[in-house]
């Protein structure tokens, strides 16, 4: 079984920062496209951010501008940082690994945005 261990979560004040970090076996960290997705309460999981091997990176309209995936091949860990935070961006934090039809999947982690 594939382990996606994530940190970083918490409580943070409107405007306030968080970083995410995701750590991946190196089998996977060294093949698969890396990714952030979130899902709130009562909506659907949606993509965050996702960085490739090349890293050319997306991101979501919603936090262009305000997050920033990274990776670091030498700790086969893929960083989120996450500025100007809004209550609109509470929710559970997914890492997710995917090569073609396969994907893996972190527990999640939680981040709320609330004064």
């Amino acid at each position: 079984q594939v382990q996606l261990v994530e940190s970083g979560g918490g409580l943070v004040q409107p405007g306030g920062s968080l970083r995410l970090s995701c750590a991946a076996p190196g089998s996977i960290f060294s093949m698969y496209a890396m990714g952030w997705y979130r899902q709130a309460p009562g909506k659907q999981r949606e993509l965050v951010a996702g960085i490739f091997i090349g890293g050319r990176t997306n991101y979501a309209d919603s936090v262009k501008g305000r997050f920033t995936i990274s990776r670091d091949n030498a700790k086969n860990t893929v960083y989120l940082q996450m500025n100007s935070l809004n209550p609109e961006d509470t929710a559970v934090y997914y890492c997710n690994a995917h090569w073609g039809l396969v994907d893996y999947w972190g527990q999640g982690t939680q981040v709320t945005v609330s004064s």
